[in-house]
C-alpha cells in the first residue's frame, strides 16, 4: 500500500486532521464479505466431484448409452446414495462446527451512529468508533479519537516485542514510518493496558495486516494426522492403479467384451478406494468436537483434535488452573512486619484509579477497601518488562507518586525503606518477602514519592521511591488439581508451571500438588541459557516462575524442539505469543480477547481434569478413524486381489459392476458409525501416531487372510454347488458382506471381540446389514442385480465358513507380524 516516493497510500490515516479521516471513513466503499462456510448447494455438489465419483458417473452414462441400462441405473443410483450419504454427514459436521465457533466468538464495543452495539470482529465496518479497553483486538486500521494511558502490542505486525504509547495526538507527517504512527492503531494488534476511543478507516485487505497477509499467504503446514491420511492415501492409490490394470488386461486377455471389462475394472476401483474416508473423518473430528463441547471444550479448529489427543507436555500458568483463581487480600504489612492500613488506602487509590488492566489483585484489593475518590494526575501504566504501575494523586494536600507492583521490581526503583537507606533494611525486606513467598502468600510491594512542581508523570517518574510496605494476598491450591495432575500424568501428558509470580509461592505451589519443586527456574535464569541450555532446563523442571511473555514462548520452542506435542494454558493478555508458539493453545470463555483469539481450544470451565477428558476424547477420535482406515485397506484390498485371482480363473465375472458397488455401498454404512464406538482404556493411555509401514503390513497380512478365505469360497461354490455366474456372484456377495462386518468387529479392538463392548448404535448397524445381506438375493428385484437366491445349505456353509474366518483373524491380529498395534497407532 505505498504509492509515490514510497509514502503509503493510506497517509491520510495519520498525516490527515481527523475531520478529513471520518470523511474518508465515511466514504462509500466495496468491501469483500468475510469468508463464511460452504453453503449447502455447494456442500451437496462437492459430493460429486470427487474423481471416483466421477469416473462412475461417466461408467453409467457409457453403460446407459450403448444400452446396458440396467447396470447404468444401478451404479447411478448407488452413487446418488453415497452422495446423499456424505452430504448429511458433512452438513451436520459443518452445521455442528458454526454453532460451536459461534459460542466463542470474540466481540468488540462499538458506537455506530450513536447507538451502543457489541459486534463480533467481523462485523466491524468503517466509520465505527471502537470503545477499546486492555485486552481488546483492534479489528481494523484506525484512527484514535481519544486515549487514556493507551499501550498497544504491535508485535503481530512490526515484529516488535516493546508494546507501544498511543495517544490522540496532532497529525503527522505523511512519511512517518509505520511503527512510529502513535495516532493510530492497526488490525491484529491488541490493547495491553488503557482505554481508547478509535474510529475505523480500513477493514479486511485494505489494511496494513491484510496487506501483509495477502503477500505472505500459505496454507498452514499439515498435521501429524493430516500428513498420515494423504501417504494412506498416496498408498491406496498406488494399489488401485496397479490392480485395476491388472484386472483390465486379464479380461481384454480372456475375450470379454470391452465394455464389460471396462465397467468391471472401474468398480474395482471404486472397491479399493475408501471414497467415504473424507466424509468420516470429517464426521469423526465434528463427533469429537461435539462431545468436546459436552465436556466444557469448544474446539475452535478441528484439525487440533488430533494435536490434542497427542499431547505429550501442558504448560499451564497457576492462577485459577492449579489454584482456586479467587485471590483474597490477606495483610498489609509494614517492612518490620506489623500491620499497617495506610498501605491498603495507597494499593486501593493505585488499583481505582489506574485506567488499564484491572487484574485480580486489584479486585482482591478494592473488594475489602474502596478508598475516598480522588483525581489521577497522570499514570504509569503496567507493563510485564517493568512489572510496576504508578499512579499520580493528591495526598494530604500534596501530589504523590504511587506505585504498585512486584516486590522485587518495587524494591529495585527504591533508594530507602521508610527512610532506611542501609542495606540491611533492603534485605530484611526480602527476607520476609521469601518467607511468606514459602508460606503461599503472594506479595506486591507499595512505593512512594513527592512529586516535584510541574512534573509530568512518566517512566522516569519511577526513580528514588520509598517503599512503604508489602501487600499479601492468598490464593488456594484447588482440592483435587493433584488428582488431575496425576490424571494427566497416567496419559502420559506432564504438567509444566509457567508462571510470572515469584519464585518463592511458585516452588511453594509446586511441593503441595505433586511437581517437582526442587528446581525452579526464573525469568532472568532463561536471559542468560543458551538454546542448548534451555532445551536442557525443559526438561529437568517443572517450574518456572517470574516469567515475562518472550519467556513463555521460548518454554514451549525448546519442549517442542525435543519432539514433544506441546499445549499452553493461559487466560491473559501476556500468554498470547505463547498460545500461538503451542501445538494446541488452550484458553478459556472469560479469558482476554487477544488470549481467547490467539487460542485454537477454548475451555468453559478452567480444569485440569477438562484438559484430561479432552486429551482423551482426542485420542478417541484419532483411535476410531484409524479403524477404518484399518477396515478399508485390509479388507478392500482383500476383496480386489480376489477378483484378481478370481478374473484370470473363471470363465465370467466374479461380481457385476453393480453388485461391488453395492457390497461397497452397503459396508461404508455402518463404518460412518465409527465415530461413535468405544475404545479400549489402553488404547487412551499413550498418544496414537502413524507408521505407514506398518499400515502396509497390516494391509497385506489381512488382506491376504481375506483373500485366502476367498479361494476357499470360491472353491466351495465351485466344486460343491456347481455354481452357475449368478449363483456363485450371489454365494461370494454374501461371504464378502458377512467377512467385511466381521472384520469391522473384529479389527476394531486388540483385545478378544467379546471383551471389548462396541457402541450400541454401531454394533446394530453391523447386525442390521449382515441381515440385509442375506435378505438381498431373495428379494424380488434381486434378479434385476444379477443374484439368484442360494439354497439353505450353501447359506448355513458360508457361515461356518464366516465363523472360521473370524476365529482366524483372532489368532493372527495377536500375532506381532501383523503390523495391528504398530500399525496406525500405537
Amino acid at each position: 500500500m505505498t504509492g509515490a516516493a514510497g509514502v503509503s497510500a493510506h497517509a491520510e490515516l495519520w498525516s490527515a486532521p481527523i475531520d478529513r479521516v471520518r470523511a474518508i471513513a465515511a466514504a462509500p466503499r466495496t468491501e469483500p464479505p468475510p469468508p463464511r462456510s460452504l453453503s449447502w448447494p455447494a456442500l451437496a455438489l462437492r459430493q460429486f466431484l470427487s474423481p471416483v465419483t466421477l469416473i462412475l458417473v461417466m461408467a453409467a452414462a457409457v453403460a446407459t448409452a450403448v444400452g446396458d441400462a440396467t447396470d447404468g441405473i444401478i451404479i447411478g443410483v448407488i452413487v446418488l446414495a453415497s452422495a446423499g450419504l456424505g452430504f448429511a454427514q458433512e452438513f451436520r459436521a459443518s452445521r455442528d462446527v458454526r454453532m460451536l465457533l459461534a459460542s466463542v466468538s470474540t466481540t468488540v464495543d462499538v458506537d455506530r451512529g450513536g447507538e451502543m452495539l457489541t459486534l463480533v470482529l467481523a462485523d466491524v465496518r468503517t466509520g465505527d468508533e471502537l470503545q477499546l479497553s486492555a485486552g481488546d483486538i483492534v479489528p481494523g486500521d484506525c484512527r484514535l479519537v481519544s486515549a487514556q494511558s493507551l499501550v498497544v502490542d504491535e508485535s503481530a505486525l512490526t515484529g516488535e516485542s516493546v508494546p507501544v504509547d498511543k495517544s490522540a495526538d496532532t497529525p503527522l507527517t505523511a512519511d512517518t514510518p509505520l511503527a512510529a504512527r502513535t495516532n493510530c492503531l492497526f488490525r491484529g494488534t491488541h490493547v495491553v493496558s488503557g482505554t481508547g476511543v478509535a474510529l475505523v478507516v480500513y477493514t479486511g485487505r485494505d489494511t496494513e495486516f491484510g496487506a501483509v497477509a495477502a503477500r505472505l499467504m500459505k496454507h498452514p503446514a499439515p498435521t501429524a494426522f493430516e500428513h498420515g491420511l494423504s501417504r494412506f492415501g498416496i498408498l491406496l492409490l498406488q494399489v488401485t492403479i496397479a490392480l485395476t490394470i491388472a484386472v483390465f488386461v486379464i479380461n481384454l486377455v480372456l475375450g470379454r467384451p470391452i465394455l464389460d471389462a471396462l465397467l468391471f475394472s472401474l468398480a474395482l476401483a471404486v472397491g479399493v478406494t475408501p471414497q467415504m474416508l473424507p466424509a468420516i473423518v470429517s464426521v469423526s473430528l465434528s463427533a469429537g468436537a461435539r462431545a468436546l463441547s459436552r465436556h466444557h471444550v469448544i474446539v475452535k479448529r478441528l484439525d487440533v483434535i488430533e494435536d490434542l489427543g497427542s499431547l505429550t507436555v501442558l504448560c499451564t500458568d497457576k492462577t485459577g488452573t492449579l489454584t482456586g483463581g479467587t485471590v483474597e487480600f490477606s495483610q498489609a504489612l509494614a517492612p518490620d512486619g506489623t500491620a499497617d492500613a495506610r498501605l491498603l488506602e495507597l494499593g486501593a487509590l493505585n488499583s481505582l484509579l489506574q485506567k488499564g488492566y484491572r487484574n485480580p489483585l486489584d479486585d482482591a484489593i478494592l473488594r475489602v477497601h474502596q478508598p475516598a475518590p480522588g483525581e489521577s494526575l497522570g499514570e504509569v501504566p503496567y507493563d510485564f518488562a517493568r512489572k510496576r504501575l504508578s499512579i499520580g494523586v493528591q495526598i494530604d494536600g500534596t501530589p504523590t507518586l504511587v506505585t504498585k507492583g512486584s516486590l522485587e521490581s518495587v524494591l529495585a526503583a527504591c533508594t530507602s525503606i521508610r527512610g532506611d537507606r542501609s542495606p540491611t533494611a533492603f534485605e530484611l525486606v526480602r527476607d520476609r518477602y521469601r518467607a511468606l513467598g514459602a508460606d503461599g502468600f503472594r506479595a506486591i510491594g507499595i512505593a512512594t514519592r513527592p512529586l516535584d512542581a510541574g512534573e509530568r508523570i512518566g517512566v522516569a517518574s519511577e526513580a528514588a521511591l520509598d517503599f512503604a510496605g508489602i501487600l499479601t494476598f492468598r490464593d488456594d491450591v484447588k482440592d483435587d488439581v493433584n488428582l488431575e495432575i496425576a490424571d494427566l500424568s497416567g496419559l502420559g501428558v506432564r504438567v509444566v508451571m509457567v508462571s510470572g509470580d515469584n519464585r518463592f509461592v511458585s516452588r511453594s505451589v509446586a511441593s503441595r500438588i505433586g511437581l517437582r519443586s526442587e528446581l525452579v527456574v526464573t525469568g532472568a535464569e532463561i536471559d542468560r541459557m543458551s538454546p542448548a541450555r534451555l532445551r536442557r532446563a525443559v526438561t529437568e523442571c517443572d517450574v518456572f516462575a517470574e516469567v515475562e511473555p518472550r519467556h513463555k514462548e521460548e518454554i514451549v520452542a525448546a519442549l517442542k524442539a525435543g519432539r514433544r506435542t506441546v499445549g499452553f494454558l493461559g487466560d491473559g493478555i501476556n500468554d498470547s505469543s505463547a498460545l500461538h508458539a503451542a501445538d494446541v493453545g488452550i484458553s478459556v470463555d472469560e479469558a482476554t480477547d487477544v488470549a481467547r483469539e490467539a487460542a485454537a481450544i477454548v475451555l468453559t470451565e478452567k480444569s485440569l481434569a477438562v484438559v484430561a477428558d479432552g486429551v482423551r476424547l482426542g485420542r478417541r477420535t484419532f483411535a476410531n478413524t484409524l479403524k477404518y482406515v484399518r477396515f478399508a485397506s485390509s479388507s478392500n484390498f482383500g476383496n480386489v486381489l480376489s477378483m484378481v485371482i478370481a478374473s484370470a480363473v473363471l470363465p465370467f465375472l466374479p461380481m457385476l459392476p453393480g453388485q461391488i458397488l453395492l457390497l461397497n455401498f452397503l459396508a461404508d454404512l455402518p463404518s460412518m458409525l465409527l465415530s461413535r464406538d468405544r475404545v479400549d482404556p489402553e488404547r487412551l493411555e499413550r498418544p496414537g501416531s502413524w507408521n505407514l509401514r506398518s499400515v502396509r503390513r497390516f494391509m497385506i497380512v489381512f488382506g491376504a487372510l481375506s483373500t485366502l478365505f476367498d479361494l476357499a469360497t470360491f472353491a466351495l461354490l465351485i466344486t460343491v454347488f456347481h455354481a452357475s455366474e449368478s449363483l456363485f456372484q450371489s454365494g461370494w456377495f454374501i461371504e464378502s458382506a458377512l467377512t467385511q462386518m466381521i472384520v469391522l468387529v473384529t479389527l476394531r479392538t486388540r483385545r478378544a471381540f467379546f471383551r471389548s463392548r462396541p457402541d450400541t448404535l454401531f454394533g446394530a448397524a453391523v447386525l442390521a446389514i449382515a441381515l440385509l445381506t442375506l435378505v438381498i438375493p431373495f428379494l424380488p428385484l434381486a434378479a434385476a442385480i444379477g443374484f439368484t437366491a442360494p439354497p439353505f445349505g450353501m447359506v448355513a456353509l458360508l457361515f461356518a465358513l464366516a465363523a472360521v474366518y473370524l476365529g482366524s483373524l483372532e489368532l493372527v491380529k495377536r500375532a506381532p507380524w501383523s503390523g495391528f498395534d504398530r500399525g496406525a497407532a500405537r
